[in-house]
């Protein structure tokens, strides 16, 4: 039998033959291969049909040469290393359980031929070195798979016993990793908060997040639609109107502003713009002026009048503009403050307010312009975040390299920010505990469990053979003691 038929027998039949192609498949099943065999490594095959999409070369499928198992495995090219590694140490602790044979073999055969009592020693030794070696053999290989295929019980552990060992592995994430004293016991040896003050006090640093945060900015007003947001604006502000009576407000925004003295500087500009207005149109108010006066009266007098009130307008509104104590200047504060005084308590000029409120409101100009508003803020809010130059970006590094030097340096703002962290963790695993163990029961159990045996095996086979090889020597200097302390007594 060559080396890839010994492969066959002492590493697997049932990789070797799946891995093999089809033809070679099926001469391998009429070479002697059991009904139960066939039956077995045909379900495995179904199984993986199912659960893994077909490898593609073109589209970033497995490579030729690599198995691909169901629920998330792929062999890939280290884990063929470890799997041959795993071979190679098979191979040599199945050599030295042949030597240990070779020698008790070879002692039986001196002793008997006289050779002298050294013989006994020999053998008890490689007696007990083939005894441990089949031990140990018997038990690596029941973890993984039924040893020469009998149905002995607890054995192919880790098939059978997969979903077990997932729901243990689940359970104790849960209770020594996911529980709150952990976790705050875990956040506040690191120090989060200092450790990101010091790194946020970092220019570059700084730089960094300021870019991400533009970016994520960016990604998402490019994601929201205008429609949909200036749908949302425009009923938000018209609903807060609504619901919010404006006249008090107004009325104590009044008051301030008279008393401040802020109302002057818009009386100033009336009077002024009302001045040159006149001196422009001095024609125009005379002829308004005449074209009122009645048809009786004689044409010269219309215009004797019209220019006088011209005149005498003229002049009022020159002494209004040059002279602050002017008179009607103070019957305009007196008007403003009276009408603040309205605002705020007389029920009558409130609710005018109110109705001239919701007329505006409900006007389909001012819905296009607060919908329309969104459009302008959108877009001075993405060219901003596009330039690393602009106001926006350069208040926002200011304002991290700020928070990273007092979190560097002030331990009860660092004490603040582990303890929001800290909370928010806890809350997360205890709340969320059980969906975060289900991720790995859940996982195990959709694994396939001869894969998982196999990429178990590949991982920790190589080690495993060690204890095989141990078991040979410590099997046989066992023997050997025992069989000195027996001729001794």
């Amino acid at each position: 039998m060559g080396h890839t038929g010994v492969r066959t027998v002492c590493a697997g039949r049932t990789e070797q033959v799946v891995r093999a192609p089809r033809a070679v498949r099926a001469y391998g099943w009429r070479a002697g291969a059991t009904v139960g065999t066939v039956e077995r490594m045909e379900r495995t095959k179904a199984q993986a049909s199912r659960r893994a999409p077909a490898a593609d070369p073109v589209a970033g499928g497995a490579p030729a040469g690599r198995a691909s198992g169901p629920g998330g495995f792929r062999y890939s090219a280290a884990d063929e290393e470890k799997r041959r590694g795993v071979r190679r140490m098979k191979t040599l602790a199945t050599c030295l359980l042949l030597a240990v044979a070779l020698v008790y073999a070879l002692a039986k055969w001196a002793g008997a031929a006289g050779a002298g009592g050294w013989t006994g020693f020999v053998a008890a030794a490689a007696e007990a070195g083939m005894v441990g070696a089949l031990a140990d053999w018997f038990a690596v290989t029941a973890l993984f798979k039924r040893p020469l295929g009998l149905p002995i019980p607890h054995t192919a552990i880790i098939p059978t016993k997969k979903d077990q060992l997932g729901q243990s592995l689940g359970d104790f994430v849960g209770e020594n990793f996911l529980s709150g004293e952990v976790v705050r016991r875990r956040l506040r040896s690191v120090g989060i908060g200092a450790r990101l003050g010091r790194w946020l006090a970092e220019p570059h640093n700084a730089d960094r997040v300021t870019a991400e945060l533009s970016a994520a900015l960016r990604g998402a007003l490019t994601v929201l639609r205008d429609s949909d947001v200036q749908a949302v604006v425009g009923e938000a502000i018209t609903r807060r109107a609504d619901a919010q009576e404006i006249a008090p407000g107004l009325g104590a925004l009044l008051e301030k502003v008279v008393a401040e003295g802020g109302h002057t500087r818009l009386v100033d500009l009336v009077c002024a713009r009302a001045h040159d207005w006149l001196v422009e149109h001095g024609d125009s108010v005379m002829a308004a002026v005449s074209g009122g006066a009645p048809g009786w009266t004689p044409r010269f007098v219309d215009r004797k009048v019209g220019d006088r009130v011209y005149k005498e307008l003229l002049r009022f509104v020159t002494e209004m503009r040059d002279m602050p104590e002017h008179p009607a200047r103070g019957a305009v504060d007196r008007f403003l403050k009276d009408f603040a005084g309205d605002l705020r308590t007389d029920p009558g000029t409130r609710e005018k307010v109110e109705r001239l409120k919701s007329e505006v409101l409900g006007r389909g100009e001012v819905q296009d312009l607060i919908a329309s508003a969104w459009g302008a803020v959108r877009a001075m809010i993405v060219a901003a975040a596009e330039d690393e130059r602009s106001e926006l970006r350069l208040r926002v590094r200011a304002a991290l390299l700020s928070l990273g030097q007092r979190l560097a340096a002030d331990g009860r703002l660092q004490g603040k920010v582990d303890g929001w962290l800290e909370g928010a963790a806890t809350y997360v695993v205890t709340t969320y505990q059980g969906e975060i163990t289900s991720l790995i029961t859940d996982t195990v159990a959709g694994w396939d469990a001869e894969h998982t045996s196999k990429k178990i095996e590949a991982h920790i086979g190589r080690d495993l053979q060690f204890i095989r090889i141990n078991g040979t020597v410590v099997g046989a200097l066992a023997g050997l003691c025992i069989y000195a302390v027996t001729q001794a007594f």
